[in-house]
């Protein structure tokens, strides 16, 4: 089965995760999706209850996990070789402790799209003023 990492593309920690754990996790066939620029991906994602606003989403066959859940069963899954997903995969694979420290991802996820001028929710825009609209697909 194919495993498929739905994330944040505006997000530079969503994004760098991303591509090392397709280049260097060990998971052969680790498929990633930029779920910010796949209005149609957010909106099946949307409909399951997942939004990305809210986290990463792991997709195999019809199983889905999102946010903390996604994070510890592909760390779960992780082979790394690389020392900064080894740490990750340690601090993250343990569901429980996924749960823990999630919300401190996310923080720093809003931070980053804040500074970018990003709106946390892809479905929605920042304008220059700071006002925030649905975005037309």
């Amino acid at each position: 089965m194919t495993l498929v990492l739905v994330y944040d593309g505006g997000c530079p920690f969503c994004r760098h995760f991303a591509l090392r754990s397709e280049l260097v996790g060990g998971l052969p066939g680790l498929e990633i999706r930029d779920g910010r620029a796949d209005g149609a991906l957010r909106d099946r994602l949307r409909s399951r209850g997942m939004e990305l606003a809210r986290g990463a989403v792991l997709l195999e066959a019809e199983q889905a996990w999102h946010g903390a859940e996604a994070i510890a069963e592909l760390c779960g899954r992780l082979r790394p070789s690389d020392p900064l997903l080894l740490v990750l995969r340690q601090l993250f694979a343990a569901p429980p402790r996924a749960r823990r420290f999630y919300p401190l991802l996310l923080w720093a996820r809003r931070q980053a799209l804040h500074v970018q001028g990003l709106a946390e929710d892809p479905d929605r825009e920042v304008n220059t003023s700071g006002a925030v609209y649905v975005a037309d697909r």
